[in-house]
């Protein structure tokens, strides 16, 4: 995978870097796998606005990954790489030996033809999944379940990993992209591999109507708000909005979010870096 960055031949071109669709071996969606996408806009089911700055967009359908990959004993061929609207990583899709057609995130170095497999007993190469206590200790992983049977639900944007670095008793210590340490169920699943499209945090917009093209309507300063649409808006001229706080009030840049008594804060043994 790597990025193309373009000749500056229109204003919109000359920071305009994308990537490459050198990976992607089909054009086409599978049907069976689509599912319609509804717009809101930020609006709730009575009309009103809840999150601002959402609207527009290009029309998409969304793709039904298999974030659990349970169908095990049954191997899977790869019959092509493609691109997913929806997020950042592209998607492979695979037709198991019974027929059954299904998406999964399409890990880093996984080719067309090749064959993966799910479950216990199986060998832990890229794009196999099995649980935490049968991947050897140092292998780079993605798509990890926090309960058993729930489905990945961590590391699985593009070009993200994290790695299993111990086993302890029942549970296995997994450092993730923040820099977290955390203790994950053996019995949870993970898969082998890093997920594709690494190079996808160099990719530049090039101009705000890629944007638009995503859903993403201009955002507003606070400091460019009256005071009484913002903390930090209002003064005179350019004065800035004091010490940075969100609209209702609360202190970013270094308040901590996190609940003190949260239940799961037993499981992580290192927190993530500052």
């Amino acid at each position: 995978m790597a990025v193309r960055k373009l000749k500056p031949i229109t204003p919109g071109q000359r920071h305009k870097i994308i990537g490459a669709f050198d990976t992607i071996t089909a054009s086409t969606p599978e049907k069976s796998l689509l599912q319609p996408v509804r717009k809101t806009g930020g609006r709730n089911s009575q009309g009103r606005m809840t999150m601002r700055y959402i609207g527009g967009g290009h029309k998409q359908k969304f793709r039904t990954i298999d974030f659990k990959r349970d169908k095990d004993g049954i191997p899977a061929r790869v019959e092509s790489i493609q691109y997913d609207p929806n997020r950042t990583a592209r998607i492979a899709l695979l037709i198991y030996a019974d027929g059954e057609k299904r998406y999964m995130l399409a890990p880093n170095g996984l080719k067309v033809g090749q064959s993966i497999e799910s479950g216990s007993g199986v060998a832990p190469e890229i794009g196999n999944t099995l649980p935490l206590a049968e991947i050897p200790l140092g292998t780079l992983i993605h798509n990890i379940e926090l309960h058993p049977n729930q489905g990945g639900v961590m590391a699985r944007s593009a070009g993200t990993y994290a790695q299993l670095t111990s086993r302890e008793g029942k549970y296995a210590i997994v450092k993730l992209p923040s820099g977290e340490s955390r203790m994950v169920l053996v019995t949870c699943r993970a898969t082998v591999g890093t997920v594709g499209n690494i190079e996808h945090n160099l990719e530049r917009s090039g101009k705000a109507g890629r944007s638009r093209w995503l859903g993403i309507r201009p955002r507003v300063r606070g400091v460019a708000m009256n005071p009484v649409d913002h903390p930090m808006g209002g003064g005179e001229g350019r004065s800035s909005g004091g010490h940075p706080r969100s609209r209702k009030g609360l202190l970013a840049k270094g308040l901590k979010t996190r609940a003190k008594k949260k239940a799961s804060n037993r499981y992580i043994v290192e927190r993530r870096k500052k």
